[in-house]
């Protein structure tokens, strides 16, 4: 893996972003981060959470009970 892991499982709508964004705010722009979370609806709200944050989502991948997010700091 070439970024960090933010193991955010077993929180719900609207944690996951919220902490999301708090991380990256400490990051430089183009570092990146991977996200890992239980929440059913973050796969809807990570890439609109990165749309309209300007953030870039590099790839998302299915897990057994949630997903990995990779996000780059834009």
């Amino acid at each position: 893996m070439d970024a960090e892991l933010y193991n955010l499982r077993g929180l719900n709508c609207p944690l996951p972003v919220l902490k999301t964004r708090r991380k990256l705010q400490d990051m430089v722009a183009g570092s990146r981060l991977w996200v890992e979370t239980s929440d059913p609806l973050a796969v809807i709200d990570m890439p609109n959470f990165c749309l309209t944050d300007g953030h870039r989502l590099i790839e998302t991948l299915s897990l057994a009970g949630g997903h990995r997010f990779h996000i780059e700091r834009g």
